[in-house]
């Protein structure tokens, strides 16, 4: 699942990468950038975000809402292409950007800070992101519901965090509560619903639960393929949850990366 929006115009209000004329065509970049990420291909989204970074920042400047969406595009590509030092270096500068530019609890803002959340959990720090992500689901429970796409999102990496440190239980507990509220707001093919299920699969592996977790993988398999394709990089690999579903040590949370 992708920490960042295409654009950031989901409530509403106008989209700030939809320009005339050559912003039209970094706008278009970005889009495609976003577009091979989403395909699990970030390697080859980076490029791209670079190039359109540096065309929004040489046309409208640092502080622009387009030139922050891409810079945030920019740092989680480079976490999830493997460039962990980097990618954590433009997600913290980002969030001090979003935070000065748009202020502490702005939508955009709380992306960048769940994505910094994310980062840390994949490198091990599990501590700094306890903190950012129980910070940032409180905001987002409190400002957008809590079955709004931003907040599950949230609810499921302090789920993940939390079972990093051990308590995968409790994260379990979380896990669950945030899928019924997602498939009772967006329905059981909504792509959240089908992460937070697969999630509540791998909980259930850890804890020995083979019944429950093979229902809950066979499900989310049935549901990607339904949505994105038998081939689509999820789908895939929710089939290889499915099979590997007896190994509780296929499903450990892995964390701690050399940066």
């Amino acid at each position: 699942m992708a920490w960042w929006t295409r654009n950031e115009g989901e409530d509403g209000g106008p989209d700030p990468l939809a320009q005339p004329g050559d912003l039209h065509e970094l706008a278009a970049r970005n889009a495609d950038g976003a577009g091979l990420y989403d395909a699990g291909r970030p390697e080859d989204a980076v490029p791209l975000f670079e190039l359109a970074l540096a065309g929004y920042r040489a046309t409208l400047g640092d502080d622009d809402p387009a030139t922050l969406t891409v810079a945030g595009n920019l740092g989680s590509a480079c976490v999830a292409a493997g460039r962990w030092r980097k990618g954590i270096t433009l997600i913290t500068a980002n969030l001090a950007d979003r935070v000065r530019v748009l202020g502490n609890v702005d939508p955009r803002t709380l992306t960048a800070r769940d994505a910094l959340a994310t980062a840390y959990r994949l490198i091990g720090n599990v501590d700094d992101a306890l903190a950012l992500s129980r910070l940032v689901t409180a905001d987002r429970m409190r400002i957008l519901g809590p079955a709004h796409p931003d907040t599950l999102t949230s609810r499921l990496g302090m789920a993940l965090v939390t079972a990093a440190v051990g308590d995968v239980e409790s994260a379990l507990t979380q896990l669950t509560a945030a899928l019924d509220d997602a498939e009772q707001v967006h329905g059981p093919q909504h792509p959240h619903t089908i992460a937070l299920r697969a999630n509540v699969a791998g909980c259930a592996a850890l804890l020995g639960r083979w019944q429950q977790a093979t229902a809950g993988f066979e499900r989310a398999a049935a549901d990607s393929a339904a949505v994105l394709g038998h081939q689509h990089p999820d789908t895939v690999a929710l089939q290889d949850d499915l099979r590997n579903v007896h190994d509780p040590a296929y499903f450990a949370i892995r964390t701690g990366v050399s940066v």
